[in-house]
């Protein structure tokens, strides 16, 4: 079994902290979770910096680092995070990450002797900027969701939704890791290509079918050498942590442009993440079997282990929630889309995923982010896309108050959150990951003559 699944003291559900905010019921971000950000003081100009997240507060680690009682190696695993550099402490491997986990959890519990030094590298999370959690240099993204590959296939091809590889190989392609932006920031409508079935030509126009994709991201740890592929033993070993992700879409778009070589203009105008990165170890609680539905093919013995088929998938709950323009400006709550859980609506694990992208030799790097594809449930009401739910625009949603939704509308406010519990551990979440569409931007008129 791998370390990261090991349950240890800092998973312990009557854990409490000195930060009361901590201790309530629903945070996303009590003691059992201390996931990684980057942050700065909102209204300043200063450096980014490495935080963790516990309840309402975010713990300064270059000030907690400067501070007294940090136990053996700690102080060497903090110094990177104490410069700013996550990506530094993620290359130091699991042992690091589990190490300092145990260290902070201590540090942050009721009754710690470190709470005196550490009070004073609280920052609060309502006057702070988030920026994305750590450099990404390359950027996966899979098609792991069975319920939404299906549908979206039935769609297209109502007698063969699911083409004859997808039971065998984790599809996916190389999306751009320029264009990813961290929760909050707005996305403007993209323009593209656009061809209707009876239009002669193409024409050049803002996108009218946006969609969301309700996604988890998955940040690689340290990586492989180029030509040395990782084993599916080892592969949890090599993941950090996950967030949540948005791949935004322009449906339109990529009707037209994604044969024969897929996604292009239709995804890389941007990729929304939340700002925290949830730890392996802290939903070590929440891993589930690896089941395949009666009838389908086992995986190849290479995607295959013993304690991937144990515990390989995490029973995690995902939802995607809207706020129109009209619904912000009455004051009304955003409004839950859909609801689904990662353990019935993922065809791989994330382990699998890691597997495949190195078979060939391919050599994944410290920060590469692997999106896992929409994530939706076999109910119409738990599907991760507008797509979906609106069964390619021909069924619009109508929204409480009466507004209806066939795709996002300049003005709207898209939300995924996600949490896990379970009975004998604490809730965890894993923070908002928001975005509000703007209207696209003016065309340039072509060059002079």
């Amino acid at each position: 079994m791998s370390a990261a699944l090991a349950l240890d003291e800092t998973h312990d559900p009557a854990l409490a902290s000195w930060v009361v905010s901590a201790n309530a019921a629903h945070t996303d971000f009590p003691i059992q979770n201390l996931p990684f950000g980057r942050f700065r003081r909102g209204g300043t100009a200063e450096a980014w910096r490495i935080g963790v997240a516990i309840g309402e507060q975010i713990l300064d680690l270059a000030g907690a680092a400067a501070a007294s009682g940090w136990p053996g190696e700690s102080a060497t695993w903090l110094a990177p995070l104490a410069a700013g550099d996550l990506n530094a402490f993620m290359a130091m491997g699991p042992a690091a990450r589990r190490g300092l986990r145990l260290a902070l959890s201590r540090a942050l519990r009721e009754g710690s002797p470190q709470q005196a030094a550490l009070q004073a590298c609280l920052v609060a999370q309502a006057r702070s900027e988030m920026a994305v959690p750590c450099r990404i240099g390359d950027y996966t993204d899979f098609y792991t969701g069975i319920h939404h590959a299906t549908t979206v296939g039935r769609l297209f091809r109502p007698d063969n939704p699911l083409l004859p590889n997808y039971p065998w190989v984790p599809i996916g392609y190389h999306g751009r890791s320029s264009s990813i932006v961290v929760s909050g920031t707005p996305v403007r409508r993209p323009q593209g290509q656009l061809k209707g079935p009876d239009d002669a030509a193409p024409q050049l126009a803002p996108t009218q079918r946006l969609d969301h994709e309700l996604e988890l991201g998955a940040f690689i740890g340290s990586g492989n050498r180029q030509g040395e592929p990782i084993g599916i033993d080892e592969a949890e070993e090599h993941l950090f942590g996950l967030v949540l992700l948005n791949d935004w879409s322009a449906r339109d778009v990529q009707a037209w442009e994604y044969q024969p070589l897929g996604p292009f203009l239709a995804k890389n105008f941007a990729s929304t993440v939340s700002p925290w990165i949830v730890t392996m170890e802290a939903l070590a609680p929440f891993r589930a079997p690896f089941e395949r539905p009666a009838g389908d093919p086992q995986p190849l013995p290479y995607l295959d282990s013993a304690a991937n088929r144990a515990s390989g998938q995490l029973d995690l709950v995902v939802e995607a929630w809207l706020q129109t323009a009209a619904m912000r400006a009455q004051g009304q709550p955003a409004v839950r889309l859909s609801r689904a859980n990662v353990r019935e609506a993922a065809y791989w694990t994330l382990a699998q995923l890691v597997t495949h992208h190195t078979v060939n030799g391919c050599n994944l790097q410290c920060g590469d982010l692997l999106g896992s594809g929409t994530l939706s449930g076999p109910a119409p009401d738990q599907a991760g896309s507008l797509l979906e739910l609106s069964m390619g625009g021909r069924q619009p949603l109508t929204l409480p108050n009466g507004e209806t939704r066939s795709f996002l509308q300049d003005g709207d406010t898209l939300t995924l959150r996600a949490w896990a519990e379970r009975a004998g551990a604490r809730r965890i979440g894993l923070g908002e990951c928001a975005g509000t569409v703007l209207p696209a931007g003016p065309l340039r008129p072509p060059p002079a003559p």
